[in-house]
């Protein structure tokens, strides 16, 4: 039988689909959601913003959507388009019809960008979409301008033994206390709203079938030569932030890391502006210039 995510009844689909609408009442800019057809089926991209620069494509993170990004994108499409797909295979609006792993990200994602009739763009991802985005790096070079990861998930470090078998065990016994132990722990300094908290326990009711991060070989970081920003959090239990730096300034031929202080994997919650800020003006520094020869 075809790997293929879906929502484990109906019932799971309606109340994701009621705290999907909740949190989308927050978007803050004009927006519009666009079908995009693909090989792997129908994938939902949000667009806001507007602009003659290359635009940005954001990849969010595991149990998330477009919707995710509604804290910062004001300040990403204030002088951009933004694209927001909602990953194929996870939960979300996106409809899944054919298999999909790591290796096809990159096919994925640019049949997305032809549908968009995009040539380039400032590919971002956050910790679950950081890790789709590095692999979309290793296939769609041509199509990247700059590339931004921030805590990239299970790419260059080994995840805790710890850390995944609390989120065994919570994914096994998922009660609201079990839950916002899990968060409180992986994101200090982050607490959820209850809409948001809604959305969390909803998008449990979906089955994905993309497969978890695997560890990159030196080898494989270095067909990366997309221009590359890499954001950790010193605090990060999903990062090692030394060891993640030392691969990626060691294997990549251009890049740039920072490692925040006194913050954890929910830097881009906690210190949203400042992470925002640094992709902006990385991927600035890229905007004219062909990304695929850069030194």
């Amino acid at each position: 039988m075809a790997k293929i995510g879906r929502f484990k009844n109906d019932a799971a689909r309606e109340e994701y689909l009621r705290t999907y609408r909740e949190l989308e009442k927050q978007w803050p800019v004009p927006s519009e959601m666009l079908d995009i057809p693909t090989s792997f089926g129908m994938t939902k991209v949000r667009k806001s913003g507007a602009g003659q620069g290359i635009p940005f494509v954001l990849m969010h993170s595991l149990g998330g959507n477009s919707v995710m990004w509604r804290h910062v994108i004001e300040d990403f499409a204030r002088d951009h388009v933004v694209y927001a797909p909602e990953m194929i295979g996870t939960p979300g609006l996106s409809v899944q019809t054919a298999p999909i792993d790591e290796t096809k990200f990159g096919a994925w994602l640019g049949e997305v960008l032809d549908g968009l009739g995009v040539d380039r763009v400032h590919l971002v991802g956050y910790s679950q979409g950081a890790w789709q985005a590095m692999a979309v790096a290793t296939t769609q070079q041509a199509r990247l301008a700059s590339l931004s990861v921030v805590e990239p998930s299970g790419t260059l470090t080994k995840i805790k033994w710890s850390l995944l078998w609390m989120m065994l065990r919570v994914g096994a016994r998922p009660t609201d206390k079990n839950l916002r132990a899990m968060n409180a722990r992986l994101n200090p300094g982050v607490t959820l709203t209850d809409a948001e908290f809604a959305g969390v326990k909803a998008a449990l009711g979906y089955v994905p079938t993309i497969g978890y991060p695997k560890m990159f070989t030196d080898e494989r970081l270095a067909t990366i030569t997309t221009p590359t920003l890499m954001l950790l959090g010193s605090e990060s239990l999903v990062v090692d932030p030394q060891l993640a730096e030392r691969r990626v300034r060691g294997n990549l031929p251009t890049c740039e890391v920072e490692i925040f202080p006194g913050v954890g994997h929910g830097l881009f919650y906690q210190i949203s502006r400042q992470v925002t800020a640094r992709i902006l003006d990385f991927a600035r520094r890229y905007e004219h210039t062909d990304a695929r020869h850069a030194e």
